[in-house]
């Protein structure tokens, strides 16, 4: 199992791994919104939290398992603003597991020609944290903190989501502002056929708070 660590970064890290910034994507992959219904029931869509997005070739030697792609580009999205500080206007996905539409998986087989998706506010500043340089490492398969492959640290998320490996697991942090309620994380989670058959389609998202 794939242990994640994040530090602070003096530059946007284009076409490697990490956490929050932009991502580089292919023109193929469009940046994932979620629609939403305003108080006066106009809709519009709002910009998932990018989360990170994974060189795989940075983690190749660590999953012995073969599990995962050891080529190409990982990208993980989900609706976090809620959750980062923003509760007043963000959409806020609930406990449990999560609709489709709030999170987002996806996997770009080359990390060729990649373009960075620029999220800004009103204001042309950017619309997400800094990113992070990411430091993998091996840890156990049921490990806290942030984390790729294994089980689920909660058990009572193993209980509910029973089959499901931890795709990826996203832990509070108090540098970001990061919280799930009074203590929780979420989880994405994917059945192992479905991995190895790269159904990134079929990921599910678990959020878990004490």
């Amino acid at each position: 199992m794939i242990k994640i660590e994040t530090y602070v970064a003096d530059n946007p890290l284009t076409g490697l791994s990490k956490w929050w910034g932009q991502p580089d994507m292919p023109d193929d992959l469009d940046y994932p919104e979620v629609p939403l219904t305003d108080e006066d029931g106009e809709q519009y869509d709002e910009p998932l939290t990018f989360v990170c997005q994974i060189r795989c070739e940075d983690i190749g030697a660590l999953d012995k398992e073969d599990l995962l792609p050891h080529e190409g580009m990982l990208y993980f999205f989900a609706a976090l603003d809620y959750f980062l500080g923003d509760i007043d206007t963000a959409a806020y996905p609930g406990m449990g597991a999560w609709l489709p539409e709030y999170f987002r998986v996806f996997y770009a087989p080359s990390c060729d020609n990649l373009h960075t998706h620029r999220i800004v506010n009103e204001d042309g500043s950017p619309a997400t944290l800094p990113a992070e340089r990411i430091v993998f490492s091996s840890c156990n398969e049921a490990a806290d903190g942030l984390r790729l492959l294994g089980l689920p640290y909660i058990e009572e998320v193993r209980e509910d989501m029973p089959g499901r490996l931890s795709l990826l697991q996203v832990d509070e942090n108090d540098r970001w502002g990061l919280t799930f309620h009074d203590c929780g994380m979420l989880n994405f989670l994917l059945r192992p056929d479905d991995l190895r058959e790269r159904r990134w389609d079929k990921t599910e998202c678990y959020l878990f708070s004490f």
